[in-house]
């Protein structure tokens, strides 16, 4: 039997029941299907896999909760997946992952499948002929996948006579659909699920199909107040799209409570409002918070720790647009709103212990440095010099120090590191002779056929997911997707490691 460590203690610092959840979740959903006689077209946003930010947000969420309620709700559901044509063409990345989002699309649908879920139809939307959204249509038909175009909607977003006629949403094809439950999912925001879902909608009844359409989100949390830090997380991490959390005031007008909602939604909601009324021929919501189906918040369990773990994020978000702003992928709007937004949530740096700890032992070594603060809470450092970059030191760092190595003892030997060295540079005719983190945790993993220590070192890389780590200057791509990969929450001030503008 394996003995209590501090790891175990560390884990059960939780504010998320996802059981509880899983139920009143699922359950609200049915009652949902059963108002629409059974046909509910459910505009699904978010992450489905790997929801991270909901993860660190809410510690104990389950990153694939989501998928996990599909599964619940898959004898009865079908998923139709939507991606826009403008993302296709501009290679759009989803940033936590590093994939464009037509590579998203085929990821989803993979890990979907292989769960038993089905994806009945994708459709791409916005689609005015453009060349790579037709390439991508096409490898989709070879493949032998249904594959709908989407245009623009005529008369959208004020002429609502042809919004709601064949001119409009009946120009779309009609995707047939033989399930009670429709998710319409995207791998981001503004892929025309909304669309989708009332050209479905508008088929549907001209059928005389009675459909209904719902929306779930996650963020922000309707029945959580306006400036509840979890809330304002969600505004740091769409604040390229200038999201802006406010009080539904359609649903205080007809309830007499308040409610939050995003401003996108509550903008658009007049013209939704007419739409829906338009082809159902009856008045079905009176609020945008109306239309959610969201549970969340009956699922926290202990807010003093949500609100904590949110400013941690809105902390991360702002490194975060540093440094997009620095590389010149955000621009100065987003930089300055993510900086108000740390105000407003009164997130203070010394949340995140690893960022003085960082900037202190690279001040005082010349180094650059990264922090890592392990589940006990104690801090390990690495520096980049010699033949390993920092990630890579803090790394092996942190598993020296967890399988109680201790500092003395290097799991990684010369004689495995400097072949590596001489493959990069004379080979590859690399310009770095610095070994990275995925170098690193290579040469060990080959460690381990014959080294003991160096297994057990290994053994405990699932113990740094959910760590926090600050790197005292912006690293490359490569790394910290691995780091992002381990779980590491990291973060990095807005500075180049070299004066290099290509990244080697």
């Amino acid at each position: 039997m394996k003995k209590t460590t501090e790891k175990t203690k560390a884990e059960n610092k939780t504010c998320f029941d996802n059981e509880l959840y899983l139920k009143l979740q699922s359950e609200n959903i049915n009652k949902r299907i059963k108002k629409f006689h059974n046909k509910l077209y459910l505009e699904f946003g978010g992450k489905i896999f790997d929801d991270l930010h909901a993860a660190r947000v809410l510690p104990g969420f389950d990153p694939n909760i989501k998928i996990k309620l599909l599964q619940k709700l898959k004898d009865k559901a079908e998923i139709i997946i939507c991606i826009s044509s403008n993302d296709i063409e501009k290679n759009k990345i989803r940033a936590d992952l590093g994939l464009s989002y037509d590579n998203e699309v085929l990821r989803l649908v993979d890990n979907m499948r292989e769960l038993g879920l089905y994806i009945s139809a994708f459709v791409i939307t916005l689609y005015k002929g453009q060349p790579s959204a037709t390439k991508f249509g096409k490898k989709l038909e070879r493949r032998g996948e249904k594959v709908y175009f989407h245009h623009y909607t005529k008369g959208y977003p004020n002429d609502v006579d042809t919004i709601v006629s064949d001119e409009g949403y009946g120009a779309n094809p009609y995707i047939k659909t033989t399930k009670p439950l429709v998710i319409v999912t995207a791998p981001g925001p503004s892929s025309g699920k909304l669309a989708t879902c009332l050209s479905q909608l508008y088929h549907e009844h001209k059928n005389g199909i009675k459909a209904g359409y719902a929306k779930f989100e996650t963020f922000p949390v309707w029945n959580l107040p306006l400036k509840h830090p979890v809330n304002i997380a969600y505004e740091a991490a769409t604040a390229d799209l200038y999201d802006v959390n406010q009080i539904d005031q359609y649903h205080f007008n007809a309830y007499g409570k308040l409610a939050v909602n995003y401003n996108r939604d509550i903008a658009v909601f007049p013209v939704l409002q007419n739409i829906l009324t338009k082809i159902t021929k009856k008045e079905i919501y009176k609020s945008p918070t109306d239309m959610g189906v969201n549970m969340i918040a009956s699922a926290i369990t202990d807010d003093k720790l949500a609100k904590v773990s949110a400013k941690k994020e809105i902390i991360r978000r702002y490194f975060r647009a540093e440094c997009d702003y620095k590389r010149g992928q955000a621009n100065y709007e987003t930089l300055e709103r993510n900086k108000a937004l740390l105000v407003e949530a009164d997130a203070k740096m010394n949340l995140l212990k690893v960022i003085e700890t960082a900037k202190n032992v690279s001040k005082d070594s010349n180094f650059p440095c990264i922090a890592l603060q392990l589940p006990n809470g104690k801090i390990v450092t690495g520096k980049t010099k010699n033949i390993v970059s920092a990630s890579g030191a803090v790394i092996l760092n942190a598993l020296r120090t967890l399988s109680g190595l201790g500092d003395d003892f290097d799991v990684i030997t010369d004689d495995i590191l400097l072949p590596i060295v001489q493959y990069r540079t004379k080979i590859l005719k690399s310009h770095s002779s610095v070994l990275t983190l995925d170098d690193v945790l290579v040469a060990l993993s080959i460690c381990t056929g014959k080294n003991e220590k160096a297994k057990k070192a290994m053994e405990q890389l699932e113990n740094l997911r959910n760590c926090d780590a600050h790197c005292t200057y912006i690293l490359s791509s490569v790394e910290e997707q691995t780091l992002k990969k381990l779980g590491i929450n990291v973060t990095c001030e807005p500075v180049f490691l070299t004066s290099k503008l290509f990244e080697d």
